[in-house]
C-alpha cells in the first residue's frame, strides 16, 4: 500500500475587501500610504500628518478603512 499523497495547494483568488499580506505591499488610509513590514506579526508603517512614524496593525487599518488605490 503506497502512503497517501499530501494535499495540493490550490490556487486561490484573493477576496479584494482582505488586506495584503506580502511584505513591502502599500495601501492607503486617511490620505497617506503605509507599507507592510514583515510576515509573522506584521506591521503597517507610515507617517501621520506632521511626518511622525506611524505603525498599525491589520486590525485598526480595517477600523480606519484602506484601499489598493490613492484615490
Amino acid at each position: 500500500m503506497e502512503p497517501a499523497e499530501p494535499p495540493r495547494a490550490t490556487a486561490t483568488v484573493d477576496d479584494p475587501n482582505d488586506l495584503p499580506t506580502a511584505p513591502c505591499s502599500v495601501v492607503w488610509s486617511g490620505g497617506h500610504s503605509y507599507v507592510r513590514e514583515g510576515t509573522a506579526g506584521a506591521r503597517w508603517a507610515g507617517v501621520d500628518d506632521r511626518g511622525r512614524a506611524r505603525f498599525l496593525t491589520d486590525a485598526e487599518l480595517r477600523r480606519r478603512g484602506w484601499s489598493r488605490t490613492r484615490g
